[in-house]
């Protein structure tokens, strides 16, 4: 069986790569494993939520069904944000949580993301070993009677996760203006409420779900239409959430679009004047511009880097005690206050800033200037033989040259198809573009 599981839990087309049983099934081996140490005179607990797509309704029962039939107890937060289904199974004392949602993904899509009982995505082994677990199949005892799960509502989910952001941040956004997109999205109820009772005068845009519109030209996907709302309101900001609402970008007042990285740039020098930043370093990955690097090293701020996935963030992050990570999509770690990328939480914080510091996000965001990066995908037969090759490391080695450490290149086989991804910075659009063909093109030349 190839891997289920990819960067971020199990993901595919409803119905046909997702179907109800395999989320049965997922649900089933996962109670099995992440059920394990809950009390013994008690049945675990999960919290169960979703996005608001179509196929989520069916995938829900399913789930459900699975962990009910497994001895669990079931507590429906229905749709909520994937952070809040985080910070619930740790408030809640649950064992652990699971989240219905493909995220950015177009509607036909769903997914299954699993979190353990402290609100963290799982481990590579955790997930290694659900896998096993269904491959095996079902197991050929199960609880009868009352030792059968139950499944509930569980009141005021959404209510209970924005008040827990509200307590992350303190500096009310009165006199600040702005525009939301909630990608028709499971932010569509909390962010707007979220923002307006943090003292923010709020304009909606694409918060009407109705199963079949999530990211439908609209989040943090497609950004042409937050800008326009931008400018048409007089709006100080603008604040982009994907369908499962945990990564954030943004637009200033001036139209211009403030990437992952620059939200990384300024949370962290404000973070390191309010003496919240640990050890004065940012986590980031592999993928994130040399401007945020130049930036925050004429800061004193040290960067380091990570694979891509917020996983591998989180992993540094625990691991060194760091207090602010995140990747150029958008997805920001903060785990002094969240366990995963909460798009909500970085939404209030940006706009805490702006108001803190009596600076437009415009000013603010300029610390960092983005130099201009190419990415070009590559078809290969072998990413092995690609990795392996000397002419390519020649390649590479002579445009790093050429760029004399004013720009960069990165390698990078991909984690799913026979791709390699190959990615250029440089001081101009043209010279990026130049070097990133020049490249892919000898990277296209191995066989």
């Amino acid at each position: 069986m190839a891997r289920l599981f990819g960067t971020d839990g199990v993901r595919g087309l409803a119905n046909s790569d997702l179907t109800p049983e395999l989320a049965m099934s997922i649900s089933v081996a996962a109670a099995r494993v992440l059920g394990e140490g809950a009390d013994s005179s008690a049945r675990p607990v999960a919290v169960v939520g979703r996005d608001p797509r179509a196929s989520g309704e069916m995938l829900e029962a399913a789930v459900a069904a699975g962990l009910a039939s497994a001895g669990v107890d079931v507590l429906r937060a229905g749709v909520v944000p994937t952070p809040a289904v985080a910070h619930l199974v740790s408030e809640l004392g649950a064992g652990f949580g699971v989240m219905i949602s493909a995220s950015h993904n177009p509607m036909p899509d769903n997914g299954i993301k699993l979190f353990s009982g402290d609100g963290h995505k799982l481990p590579d082994a955790v997930e290694d070993e659900i896998e096993r677990l269904i491959a095996e199949g079902s197991p050929q005892t199960r609880p009868t009677g009352g030792v059968i799960g139950r499944v509930r509502d569980l009141d005021n989910a959404v209510q209970r996760y924005i008040d827990h952001l509200l307590l992350a941040t303190p500096q009310p956004l009165e006199g600040l203006r702005v525009v939301v997109d909630c990608a028709n999205g499971s932010a569509s109820a909390a962010a707007p409420e979220a923002y307006r009772r943090a003292g923010a005068d709020v304009i909606a845009i694409h918060a009407e779900p109705d199963g079949i519109n999530i990211n439908d030209g609209c989040g943090s996907t497609h950004l042409g239409v937050l800008r326009a709302a931008v400018l048409e309101h007089g709006a100080d900001l603008g604040i982009a959430h994907d369908g499962d609402a945990d990564r954030c970008l943004a637009v200033d007042n001036t139209g211009a679009e403030v990437d992952g990285d620059q939200i990384l740039a300024v949370l962290a020098l404000a973070m390191k004047e309010g003496g919240e930043l640990a050890d004065d370093t940012l986590v980031a990955t592999v993928m994130s511009n040399l401007g945020l690097h130049l930036a925050m090293r004429e800061n004193g701020v040290s960067v380091r880097t990570t694979s891509v996935g917020d996983r591998y963030v989180l992993e540094e992050l625990r691991s060194g005690g760091f207090s602010l990570g995140g990747e150029q999509s958008g997805h920001v770690l903060l785990p002094t206050h969240a366990t995963t990328g909460d798009g909500l939480l970085t939404g209030l914080r940006l706009m805490a800033r702006v108001v803190s510091s009596g600076r437009s996000l415009a000013e603010l965001a300029g610390v960092m200037r983005r130099l201009p990066q190419v990415l070009v995908n590559v078809k290969v037969s072998d990413k092995a033989r690609v990795a392996a090759s000397s002419s390519v490391a020649e390649a590479v080695a002579a445009v790093e040259a050429e760029l004399a450490g004013s720009g960069r290149v990165l390698l990078r086989p991909s984690g799913t198809e026979q791709l390699v991804r190959v990615m250029v910075e440089a001081p101009s659009q043209e010279a990026a573009a130049a070097a990133a063909k020049r490249l892919a093109g000898v990277v296209s030349g191995i066989r």
